[in-house]
C-alpha cells in the first residue's frame, strides 16, 4: 500500500508540473498584458471623450434633437419628404449651435443674469429693461473674438458627429448602408469629435450662453 503510494506521488507531481508550464505558456507575458491593458484604456478614454463631446453642445438644442429626431425620421423609416425634413431639420439645429456659439451672460448691479449675442463692438444685451445701459458692466469685453469663430465651427462639426452616431439619423439617409459606408460612419464621428475635444482645450472659451452659469466679471479680457 505504502510502495505503491510511492510510486503515484511522482507521477502526480509530474501532471502538475505539466499543468503550470501550460499555463505559463498560455498566458501572455506581463509586459505584453500590460500594453494591452494600456491600450484599452486608451481606446475607453477616447470612446467616452468623444461621447461627453454632446455636453458642449447647447442644451435647448441638443434636447430639441432627440426629441424630433425620432418624430422626422419616424423611428428611422423615411420616405422622401421625411428626408427632406429631416435634412432641414439638422440644419437648422446646426445654424443653432453656431449662433449660440456667440451669446453670452453678464450680471447687472441689481443682481440679476442678463443674456446677449455678441457683437464687433460689445454685446447686445436684448432683456436689459434700461435701454441706455445703465447698471451693466462695460460690454466691450464681450465682443466678438477669433476664438468664438473657432467654438462656432467646432460646435456645427460636433453637432455633425452627434448625428452621425443617432440611429435614427443614419437610417434615414442611409437605410441598409455598404460595409465601407458602415465603417465611415463609425469612424469619422469618432476621429471629429476627438480632434474637436483637442481644440475645445487648446482654444477654452470665457462665454457663458444660455443656461450656463455666470463665473462672474474678472475672468474678462
Amino acid at each position: 500500500m505504502s510502495s505503491s503510494l510511492k510510486q503515484r506521488n511522482p507521477t502526480s507531481s509530474q501532471a502538475d508540473d505539466t499543468e503550470a508550464e501550460q499555463e505559463l505558456s498560455e498566458s501572455p507575458p506581463p509586459q505584453l498584458r500590460r500594453q494591452r491593458s494600456t491600450s484599452h484604456q486608451a481606446m475607453s478614454q477616447t470612446l467616452t471623450s468623444a461621447a461627453n463631446l454632446a455636453n458642449l453642445l447647447p442644451t435647448g438644442t441638443l434636447l430639441a434633437f432627440q426629441l424630433l429626431i425620432p418624430v422626422f425620421t419616424t423611428n428611422g423609416s423615411c420616405e422622401y419628404a421625411t428626408r427632406v425634413l429631416t435634412l432641414v431639420l439638422l440644419t437648422l439645429l446646426s445654424i443653432s449651435c453656431f449662433l449660440s456659439s456667440f451669446t453670452d451672460s453678464v450680471k447687472a448691479e441689481d443682481g440679476n443674469v442678463y443674456y446677449g449675442f455678441a457683437t464687433r463692438k460689445g454685446m447686445w444685451v436684448f432683456d436689459y429693461p434700461d435701454p441706455s445701459g445703465l447698471g451693466l458692466p462695460d460690454l466691450s469685453k464681450y465682443r466678438i473674438r477669433f476664438v468664438d469663430w473657432i467654438h462656432a465651427v467646432l460646435s456645427m462639426l460636433v453637432f455633425g458627429a452627434v448625428a452621425m452616431r443617432d440611429k435614427n439619423a443614419v437610417s434615414c439617409f442611409y437605410p441598409a448602408p455598404e460595409q465601407e459606408t458602415k465603417k465611415v460612419l463609425d469612424i469619422v464621428p469618432i476621429g471629429v469629435g476627438v480632434i474637436c475635444g483637442l481644440l475645445f482645450l487648446v482654444f477654452p472659451t470665457r462665454r457663458h450662453g444660455f443656461g450656463y452659469p455666470v463665473t462672474g466679471d474678472g475672468g474678462r479680457r
